[in-house]
């Protein structure tokens, strides 16, 4: 029981760092200082202080719930150095329609609010839901293939039994590199962060979010962050074999998308699907062909 409360607060924790890390790595290549320490912390009490005038409707309060809740249920089913919570219970396919659920909740959410402008970001965020799902399930297949199970706690033994060699990014190179192609759309980073838009459709889900629910939304975006590092990490890079492997691993993977958001300009909605649908969906598939022949 204990570890069903720790492992979604020590999500939540990394998923501050890597908030903070992904300002820092925005601001250097971009020649700025970057924020200081606590400032992610900080900017969730500023806004869950801030009085909020407009309410929506109890669905659009369920939605910001949902959001996040689907997130702290998914963190329960990945294992951690020394806490497996109800990894063994739930497998790959449940933990998949987990971090399908906080879209979900957003789309909920915005819906409520009957603005045009968040009914077209959100619109654009489910579509790019059903372009990054396609490779993501791809990937996860593969995966539960080559390892004969859809336990994560099989699936990090079989990979940590012989080192490197048995890690799943050395087994299943290409399902590796379709899993982060398909993590950088996830993420709705850069060039797929089209849905959030904020220069065309005023900020386009979060256009009625303000004190509380886009404090909700920013701890959703520390959960999302660290469920697909830990996710990449647990596919591909053995687990964590204590706290300290584990952490370098999550942050490496993160700092990757972080870094490309960076440097790439947007895509368009149908460009997002397209690209996604065809780039990592065939190098997955290329990869489960080599796994099966």
């Amino acid at each position: 029981m204990i570890e069903l409360i720790l492992m979604p607060l020590a999500a939540f924790v990394i998923g501050l760092a890597m908030v903070l890390m992904m300002r820092r790595i925005g601001a250097r290549l971009q020649r700025r200082v970057g924020p200081p320490l606590l400032q992610p912390l900080w900017d969730i009490i500023k806004l869950h202080g801030k009085e909020t005038q407009t309410s929506h409707g109890l669905i659009h309060e369920f939605g910001i719930v949902m959001a996040i809740g689907g997130f702290v249920a998914a963190v329960t089913l990945m294992p951690l150095p020394g806490m497996n919570g109800l990894a063994e219970q739930g497998g790959l396919i449940a933990l998949v329609y987990m971090m399908m659920i906080p879209s979900l909740g957003l789309a909920l959410g915005v819906g409520q609010c009957a603005n045009p402008n968040g009914s077209i970001g959100i619109s654009r965020a489910l579509t790019a839901m059903l372009a990054y799902d396609i490779p993501m399930v791809i990937v996860i297949f593969g995966v539960a293939f080559f390892y004969g199970s859809t336990s994560l706690v099989q699936i990090i033994d079989a990979q940590q039994a012989g080192g490197f060699a048995t890690w799943g990014i050395a087994e299943m190179p290409l399902l590796a590199l379709a899993g982060l192609f398909a993590m950088q759309a996830m993420l709705g980073k850069q060039p797929f962060e089209i849905y959030v838009a904020p220069a065309e459709i005023a900020t386009g889900p979060m256009v009625e979010m303000g004190g509380k629910f886009l404090g909700g939304l920013f701890i959703m975006q520390c959960f999302q962050l660290y469920a697909a590092g830990a996710l990449y990490t647990l596919l591909f890079l053995g687990g964590g074999e204590n706290w300290l492997t584990f952490l370098i691993k999550v942050f490496a993977v993160v700092a990757i998308p972080m870094s490309i958001a960076f440097l790439f300009p947007r895509y368009r909605t149908e460009d997002v699907v397209r690209l996604v649908w065809k780039w990592p969906a065939m190098i997955g598939l290329l990869g489960i062909a080599f796994l099966m022949y």
